[in-house]
C-alpha cells in the first residue's frame, strides 16, 4: 500500500464508510422491499439479518483490513496462493458494478438537469425511454442515447478528478462535504413530506404489518439480501477502506455507528417517499398501491409525476431529491472502484495516479456500452447476474476462507483492543457456520431465478461477463509483480 493511502482522522473514515454504504439502493429500493415483504412486520427479519449477517461480517472486514493493511487479492494470496484468483474475481465483479452504476447516476444527472423546468414533460415514461434508459427492444443496441452518453463522460471526468488524489484529499474530502449535505437535504425532504395531505395514508400503507408473511422464506431471504447489498458486505470495499486506517480506533464501535446511520437513513427515506406517494394518492384519487414501484420506475417515472402535482414546491423538492441520489451514488461509486485499484496498484507497483487513470478510462469505455438504446434493459440484466450469481457466491467463499482456512482468532484482539463492544466465540460461530449456509441458500435461489428467466440474449451476456472475469482473474493471478516504478 502507498504510504499516503490513509485517512486523516477517524471522523473522515466514518463519513467515508457511511458514504460507502449509503447508495442509490437505499433511496429507490429499500422502500419497495420493505412494503412488499410485510410492511411493519419486515422489521423483524431486517433486524435479525443485521445481527446475524451484517454486523458479524462487517466486523470481520474492519478487523482484517485494519490488521493487514494490504490489498484484498494480496490478503487472499497470503492466506493461500491458490486463493488469490478468488480475490481477483471478486474485485473484478465489483468493478463491473461501478461501470453500470455510473450509468445509473448519469440517468439521475439527466433528470436533475431537467428538474428545474420539469423538462420530462407530461409523460416521464416516454421521456425516460427516449432520452435516458431506452427500452428492451434489442434493435436499440446500435443507437446511442446522447444525454446518457454525455452525462456518463461528465461523471467519469469528475470521478477521475476526485479519485486521482490521495485517499484523504480525494475521497475523504468529498465524504466530509457530501455526507453532511446529503443528511441535511434528506432531513428537509422528510420533514416537508410530513406536512403533505395524505402523508398518514402513505405511512400507514408502508408500516401496516402483515404477520403471515413472516412464515414466507422469501421474505427472510429478501431481508438478508437487502442487508448484504445495503451494507456492501463482502465486496472488498469495507476491507479496503479499513486498510487505510493509520491510527488506533474502536473498530467494532465504528461498525455499529455506520450500520445504525445506514439503516436509519434508508428507513427515513422510505418514510419520506411513502408520505409523498400518499399525497399523490389523495390529490389524484389514484390508489396508492398503483403508485408503489421499484427502482427506475419509482425515481424516473412515478416521482416526476408527483412533482408535477406539487406545483411550485415540486420544483424545489425534485432537484433536492435528485441531487441527493447523485451524492449518495457518487460516494458509493468511489468505494466500488477502490478494491480493484488497490489490488492492481499493489500487484504491479503502480502509483495511485496511474492506476486511477488506466482504470477510469477502461470503466468509462465500459459505461458507454450501457448508453445504447437498451441502456436500462442491459443494466438490469448485468446487475441481476453480477449480484445474484457472481458476488453472492464469492461472499460465501470468503466466509469459508476466513473462518476455515485462516485463524480468525488472530484478529479478535485487534478488534477488541479499543472497543467498548467486544466479540468472541459466538461471533466466530456465526461467521463459520450460519453465514456460509445462509449465503449458499440465497445463491442457489438466485441462480434458479436467473436460469428460469434466461433467454438467448441474457445467456450471452452472462457467458461474456463470466468469461471476461475468469480470464482476467487467471491473468492477474499469474502475472508477476513489477519492480517499484516512479510515480507519474
Amino acid at each position: 500500500m502507498s504510504d499516503n493511502s490513509s485517512w486523516s482522522s477517524i471522523k473522515t473514515f466514518l463519513l467515508a464508510m457511511i458514504g460507502l454504504t449509503i447508495g442509490i439502493g437505499n433511496i429507490w429500493r429499500f422502500s419497495y422491499v420493505f412494503y412488499s415483504n410485510g410492511g411493519g412486520s419486515f422489521f423483524i427479519p431486517y433486524i435479525i439479518a443485521i445481527i446475524v449477517m451484517g454486523l458479524p461480517f462487517l466486523i470481520l472486514e474492519y478487523g482484517l483490513g485494519y490488521h493487514f493493511k494490504e490489498s484484498f487479492s494480496k490478503l487472499l494470496h497470503d492466506i493461500n496462493p491458490k486463493f488469490e484468483i478468488i480475490g481477483w474475481m471478486l474485485v473484478l465483479f465489483v468493478f463491473v458494478v461501478v461501470i453500470y452504476y455510473m450509468v445509473i447516476l448519469s440517468w439521475d444527472l439527466v433528470y436533475f438537469l431537467n428538474s428545474f423546468t420539469f423538462g420530462w414533460g407530461t409523460d416521464p415514461s416516454a421521456f425516460f425511454a427516449a432520452n435516458v434508459g431506452g427500452s428492451s427492444n434489442l434493435s436499440g443496441i446500435i443507437s446511442i442515447i446522447l444525454p446518457t452518453f454525455l452525462c456518463s463522460i461528465i461523471l467519469w471526468a469528475l470521478f477521475w478528478f476526485v479519485s486521482n488524489r490521495d485517499i484523504d484529499e480525494g475521497i475523504g474530502r468529498v465524504s466530509r462535504i457530501l455526507m453532511p449535505l446529503l443528511f441535511i437535504i434528506m432531513s428537509f425532504i422528510l420533514i416537508y413530506s410530513f406536512t403533505l395531505p395524505g402523508f398518514k395514508l402513505g405511512l400507514t400503507t408502508l408500516l401496516t404489518p402483515n404477520w403471515a408473511m413472516l412464515f414466507d422464506i422469501n421474505v427472510w431471504l429478501a431481508a438478508f439480501a437487502q442487508i448484504i447489498f445495503s451494507l456492501s458486505i463482502g465486496q472488498a470495499m469495507v476491507y479496503t477502506y479499513a486498510s487505510y486506517l493509520s491510527e488506533k480506533t474502536r473498530l467494532i464501535d465504528n461498525v455499529f455507528m455506520v450500520v445504525v446511520a445506514n439503516c436509519l437513513y434508508e428507513i427515513f427515506v422510505a418514510f419520506g417517499i411513502f408520505s409523498i406517494l400518499g399525497y399523490m394518492s389523495v390529490t389524484s384519487s389514484i390508489p396508492i398501491t398503483e403508485l408503489i414501484s421499484d427502482g427506475t420506475s419509482l425515481i424516473f417515472i412515478v416521482l416526476p409525476e408527483v412533482f408535477e402535482v406539487m406545483g411550485p414546491i415540486g420544483r424545489i423538492i425534485a432537484p433536492l431529491l435528485l441531487v441527493s441520489i447523485l451524492f449518495a451514488g457518487f460516494t458509493s461509486s468511489l468505494a466500488l472502484f477502490e478494491p480493484l485499484l488497490s489490488s492492481i496498484c499493489e500487484k504491479f507497483n503502480w502509483s495511485r495516479k496511474k492506476g486511477v487513470t488506466v482504470l477510469t478510462i477502461i470503466a468509462c469505455l465500459g459505461s458507454l456500452l450501457f448508453s445504447t438504446g437498451i441502456s436500462c434493459y442491459l443494466v438490469e440484466i448485468v446487475d441481476t447476474f453480477v449480484n445474484e450469481f457472481g458476488i453472492l457466491i464469492l461472499i460465501a467463499v470468503q466466509a469459508i476462507i476466513f473462518t476455515w482456512y485462516y485463524d480468525v482468532d488472530e484478529v479478535i484482539p485487534v478488534l477488541n483492543e479499543n472497543s467498548a463492544i467486544t466479540v468472541g466465540k459466538k461471533w466466530k460461530f456465526t461467521l463459520k457456520y450460519i453465514l456460509p449456509l445462509m449465503l449458499i441458500v440465497m445463491w442457489i435461489i438466485g441462480v434458479v431465478h436467473i436460469i428460469y428467466n434466461a433467454d438467448p440474449f441474457k445467456v450471452g451476456i452472462y457467458l461474456l461477463i463470466t468469461f471476461a472475469v475468469v480470464i482476467l482473474s487467471i491473468f492477474l493471478t499469474k502475472a508477476h509483480a513489477r519492480k517499484a516504478e516512479d510515480n507519474i
